[in-house]
């Protein structure tokens, strides 16, 4: 397995490829980069998409979406609680930012402890609410896609749509009751350890 950001500048907001290059397979996690880079990038490698999804419902994480699933034919797998959002610029927080654009519902809508297979590994999905109402987490091997529930050194705001304070804490606390100390990929800046963040 291995994972590429290609960040994109854009809102600051990571995009990631997870990849089993074994088998010659790729999923996509907060599309936020142009769909041309991203594949292009993943084409390059040898690697097909197949798989789209959402930590959030956050226009920045989302930013080519629909034209990835046009072009690729990848279905998108996000938490239910959020594919409200893709419809409704306000909850997306798309309108902050003067912008309008809606986008195609979810072929799959995501709850705590569903599985995503892509090749011959298991995504696990950690609902994890707070920044969001539908905010998720996925576990796979070592790593952790943890959006924007958690940064490096912090976490999500809570006062956009969706968003509660009561809710982020009872989520980190979830984190940090982890066994395992993941490898964290936030949904913004760097990477670090899971541990790192709770001590």
């Amino acid at each position: 397995m291995k994972i590429f950001n290609l960040y994109s500048g854009s809102w600051r907001s990571n995009c990631y490829l997870l990849c089993d290059m074994d088998n010659g397979v790729c999923a996509v996690i907060d599309p936020s980069e142009r769909a041309e880079r991203i594949i292009d990038f993943a084409k390059e490698r040898g690697l097909a998409i197949k798989q789209i999804l959402l930590t959030h419902g956050h226009f920045d994480h989302m930013l080519s979406l629909d034209e990835l699933r046009e072009k690729t034919g990848a279905p998108l797998a996000m938490h239910k609680d959020d594919a409200e959002c893709l419809s409704d610029p306000h909850k997306s927080a798309f309108d902050l930012v003067g912008g309008d654009a809606e986008f195609a519902p979810p072929e799959r809508e995501l709850a705590d402890g569903s599985v995503v297979e892509l090749g011959t590994h298991k995504i696990k999905v950690l609902h994890t609410p707070g920044h969001t109402k539908g905010s998720c987490c996925f576990a796979v091997g070592d790593c952790l896609f943890t959006g924007d529930t958690l940064f490096v050194g912090g976490y999500g705001r809570c006062d956009l749509y969706g968003g509660n304070y009561t809710e982020m804490r009872r989520s980190l606390d979830r984190l940090a009751s982890l066994e395992t100390d993941y490898k964290i990929f936030p949904g913004h800046g760097e990477s670090g350890r899971l541990k790192d963040e709770f001590n």
